[in-house]
């Protein structure tokens, strides 16, 4: 089996060797180009995750001499190891798959390359949008200039993070009017993360208009089980019937998350 064999399985479908298989290729320089970049790729997934493959993305993320491309796929597939491990931390051996010096090592390096201005600019974002994963003090300013810039890639990056650091609230509702479908499309991930209530009417109108992006609508039917879960349901029911499969899986998605048991403000302060 090859690497783009195991890209065309569902991960739980990978064979015992295939961390092995993605590791090997990742550390082959002789490789071609684009193999290296689908084992940069097929890295980042929990099911293969581990020490050995993180440090060799870490090693390719450094390596100035590599190509800007691999540079950023490999800071990409660090984001969610980080944020398994920020999530589960090191109590639980079955939780672990990266010891605590090596996830500290992976943030401390993240941060020191991400101030390193000289690094292309592709590889740079990727870096800041592998370390939101794990939030951290001086992201939040990262966040504040990338999103000040009229860059719009960098303002891209700014939204992304935003679904992970706290306090961008207004940042959050003034992207949700973007003019750019991307940066909208991570507002309204970023709205519902946090439970912006103050986003229900623009994430709710994304979902009743006639027209609205698939990708952004699915985002839109994510978010607002999160923001307002007692009127979801009214608005998510017909979508539950969709013809469209992967819409109907997505509502039915959100109004399971919406029916969950739940305490709003008000009712939490007259418990207390």
């Amino acid at each position: 089996m090859d690497l783009k064999h195991l890209n065309d399985l569902a991960p739980w479908d990978w064979p015992g060797n295939a961390g092995a298989m993605v590791l090997e290729a990742l550390r082959d320089q002789t490789r071609v180009e684009s193999e290296r970049l689908l084992a940069a790729d097929l890295a980042g997934n929990l099911t293969v995750v581990d020490e050995d493959l993180a440090i060799a993305l870490l090693s390719v993320l450094r390596n100035d001499r590599e190509g800007d491309e691999l540079r950023a796929m490999a800071a990409g597939s660090l984001g969610p190891v980080l944020e398994h491990m920020e999530i589960f931390g090191f109590e639980d051996p079955d939780d672990i798959l990266l010891s605590e010096g090596t996830f500290r090592e992976v943030q401390q390096s993240l941060h020191e390359l991400y101030r390193e201005e000289n690094i292309p600019k592709e590889v740079r974002r990727r870096i800041l949008e592998a370390a939101v994963h794990a939030p951290q003090d001086w992201q939040k300013d990262a966040i504040r200039t990338a999103y000040s810039s009229d860059d719009q890639d960098w303002r891209l990056t700014a939204v992304f993070g935003m679904r992970f650091v706290r306090g961008f609230d207004q940042q959050i509702l003034a992207a949700l009017d973007s003019n750019n479908s991307d940066i909208r499309y991570e507002a309204v991930c970023a709205a519902g993360n946090w439970g912006l209530d103050a986003a229900w009417p623009q994430v709710a109108a994304l979902i009743t208009a006639e027209q609205t992006d698939k990708p952004l609508l699915l985002a839109a039917i994510d978010a607002i089980a999160g923001i307002r879960p007692r009127q979801a349901a009214e608005i998510l029911s017909d979508l539950a019937y969709s013809d469209e499969e992967d819409i109907a899986e997505a509502a039915c998605e959100a109004l399971a998350i919406a029916a969950e048991p739940w305490v709003d403000e008000e009712d939490d302060a007259l418990l207390r």
